[in-house]
């Protein structure tokens, strides 16, 4: 792919060859683009493929994924962004080539560290699960023999002869009608998943995998290819980042994945040190309350722990000054010398801050990263409650919590599920009497923003004296939103986490 600053001359194919370059409305993105484009276009691919990815996330967390509420929202966004969804729709290939190259754009931009990579196969795959969703199934095995995935349907009669066998093994096809089911043979290799959880039919070394399994072979195989292509696209990446037309908008584009960045303190020093155990019941998210709890009754939290809550209340506003205050009185409060604080921890709090060692102004961290990384062990209490914690601790918690039971049950499911972030978001509904929040939850600070916003009528904290902790009547807030006003709300919270990446672009 080159680029140019003049406009692209666009192909001109005959309707056999623009079909042949993009058969499916989904694909595996195995070969890269060849055709020249202008920067502009370049810039709008990337804009354009950023926003969708956004959606995805966002849908991810506000929405249990395969919904018809979650397909309905997804596939209105793609629609509206120009990108490929459906096969047998008419004029296809331009949509089709939009979602080549950009894929392939987001590559080079995606590709620098772990946690992007992370992110970008993350939201890729649950693209290509929405379109796998709703391919037609006299489409599956040309997409299967064009992904290079060795899967094979097996005939109707081979299915009579083994459906005793395939529907014994295979808890998915209870309730489905046989007849309309496909079956497809695989290596029992690409099966081991199934396999493990003992849902599946094997026969001389192969797989015998209905359709509705298969999605996930699919993925893992997807995740697979794209990860192994994105560690070679970062072997070659000094070679793109020399043009100098050309890094800074990677550059751009990758810091805009976590969405507002949460280091940069809005109003530091606005929070006082006697606020924060009345905050901690009212606006911290379980993570932070469970953290605060546990420093306040053991007087110390390992490693982890301070890392994580460290970093959140320095972004809900603690200045160096307070948080070195913070830390040492409740550190002594455990019988620690204060020498000893002033040696040992002191250095590390400022290093968090960007005051000392490579001066790195550390980010707070985000709902992924917690879930995702450095799991607590025994005698910590970071990381996320409802990963981390067990159903029977959890359902404790949230009694603690004062949260109803037909509320505790629901967010049990969601965990369940493994939806963490949804049953986050549905106790911040729980305990701040909404029905919908209007946002979707993806970090801690963003919780303590949201219920601050709730809570104040959106003014500034005020500095005073926290009264003795008493249980708060919960705020009576009317919110009567219906399915188009709750896109409304996520589409307007994308268009600003974009702002300024269209800004950028633009000038």
């Amino acid at each position: 792919m080159q680029f140019s600053g003049r406009t692209r001359k666009k192909l001109r194919l005959a309707g056999d060859q623009r079909n042949a370059c993009y058969p499916h409305s989904l694909q595996f993105y195995l070969q890269p683009p060849s055709e020249n484009i202008s920067l502009i276009e370049f810039e709008n691919l990337a804009v354009d493929r950023l926003k969708l990815l956004k959606t995805i996330e966002n849908l991810g967390v506000s929405y249990v994924k395969g919904t018809e509420q979650y397909q309905n929202k997804l596939e209105a966004e793609i629609r509206k962004l120009k990108f490929s969804y459906r096969e047998n729709l008419e004029d296809e290939y331009e949509p089709r080539r939009r979602d080549h190259i950009s894929h392939f754009i987001l590559r080079l931009a995606y590709c620098q560290s772990e946690d992007l990579r992370r992110w970008f196969i993350q939201q890729e795959m649950d693209l290509l699960r929405f379109r796998f969703s709703i391919l037609p199934k006299d489409k599956v095995q040309n997409f299967l023999k064009d992904s290079h995935l060795h899967f094979e349907a097996i005939s109707d009669e081979e299915k009579s002869l083994r459906e005793q066998d395939i529907t014994a093994s295979s808890p998915s096809l209870s309730g489905v009608k046989w007849e309309s089911e496909s079956v497809y043979k695989i290596p029992f290799a690409d099966a081991l998943d199934l396999f493990r959880g003992r849902k599946v039919y094997l026969e001389d070394g192969l797989a015998y995998v209905p359709l509705k399994d298969i999605v996930a072979i699919i993925l893992n195989e997807f995740r697979a290819t794209l990860s192994k292509a994105l560690a070679l696209t970062a072997r070659s990446l000094p070679a793109v980042q020399s043009d100098e037309r050309l890094q800074p908008l990677l550059n751009h584009l990758s810091h805009s994945y976590t969405g507002q960045d949460y280091s940069i303190q809005k109003n530091p020093g606005k929070i006082s040190l006697d606020q924060i155990d009345s905050l901690s019941t009212k606006s911290f998210p379980p993570c932070m309350r469970q953290l605060h709890k546990a420093l306040r009754e053991n007087h110390h939290l390992r490693h982890g722990g301070r890392m994580q809550y460290g970093l959140f209340l320095k972004g809900i506003g603690l200045t160096l000054e307070q948080a070195l205050q913070f830390w040492k009185q409740e550190f002594i409060r455990g019988k620690m010398d204060p020498d000893k604080f002033d040696k040992g921890y002191s250095y590390n709090i400022r290093h968090s801050f960007g005051k000392e060692g490579k001066r790195t102004d550390y980010t707070p961290f985000s709902c992924m990263k917690i879930i995702l990384t450095n799991p607590p062990s025994q005698g910590d209490y970071h990381g996320c409650p409802f990963r981390h914690s067990d159903a029977e601790l959890l359902k404790q918690k949230m009694q603690s919590y004062k949260i109803p039971a037909s509320g505790i049950n629901q967010i049990l499911d969601l965990v369940k599920g493994t939806h963490y972030q949804v049953a986050c978001q549905k106790y911040f509904e729980m305990t701040h009497n909404v029905d919908d929040c209007g946002f979707s939850l993806n970090h801690p600070n963003q919780f303590f923003v949201e219920s601050q916003r709730i809570l104040t009528g959106g003014k500034d904290i005020k500095k005073e004296s926290s009264q003795p902790e008493t249980p708060q009547p919960k705020p009576s807030v009317q919110k009567s939103r219906d399915a188009s006003a709750a896109l409304a709300s996520l589409n307007s919270s994308l268009e600003m986490e974009l702002e300024g990446l269209e800004d950028y672009f633009s000038s």
